[in-house]
């Protein structure tokens, strides 16, 4: 399985997208970032320790479980209930929703819909540390730690520190039935 970021390498793609955000958002006012269960969680926090390190402030992280808003379900293993936390009101607030691969677009579709039964955003952008390309709804994301053009039969292995005992990015290939 050839590995295609290393750690170091996630470590910058998020420091850079850190900086995109600050550049199109001139600071941080009224910025909160939520991650997908489970890595995105994890680097939305590294996302935000990036921008407060540069600026100086604490910036609002959440959580977004995103299941019950799948319109996969019954069709593959339902996972455990994570908690939904975020941290203030996104109502009148720009939030960045963090996920670690876009594919094809339905795991952020359900984030949206998560998002929007909690609060109404001004602004709603997506940050990815992957994005492999094959969307089956129109959503592309806003900031991209790497684009990974990838065929139908290989799966994108994102692998964090927090999680996995290793810290990367792998693409492995499978059996397409």
């Amino acid at each position: 399985m050839p590995q295609v970021m290393s750690g170091q390498d996630i470590d910058r793609a998020v420091r850079r997208i850190a900086h995109e955000i600050l550049e199109r958002h001139r600071g941080i006012d009224d910025i909160v970032i939520v991650g997908i269960h489970t890595r995105g969680v994890y680097l939305a926090r590294s996302l935000a320790d990036s921008i407060s390190s540069f600026e100086g402030v604490v910036v609002p992280v959440g959580d977004l479980d995103i299941e019950p808003y799948r319109d996969d379900q019954g069709l593959r293993p339902a996972r455990k209930p994570r908690p939904t936390r975020i941290p203030v009101d996104i109502t009148g607030r720009s939030v960045i929703v963090v996920d670690d691969v876009l594919y094809t677009g339905r795991t952020v579709r359900a984030g949206l819909d998560a998002l929007s039964d909690i609060g109404r955003a001004t602004q709603t952008e997506l940050a990815v540390l992957i994005d492999r390309g094959h969307r089956e709804l129109p959503i592309r994301a806003d900031y991209v730690g790497k684009n990974l053009p990838t065929s139908l039969d290989e799966v994108v292995r994102v692998r964090l520190g927090e999680v996995d005992a290793d810290h990367g990015v792998w693409i492995d290939r499978v059996a397409v039935a």
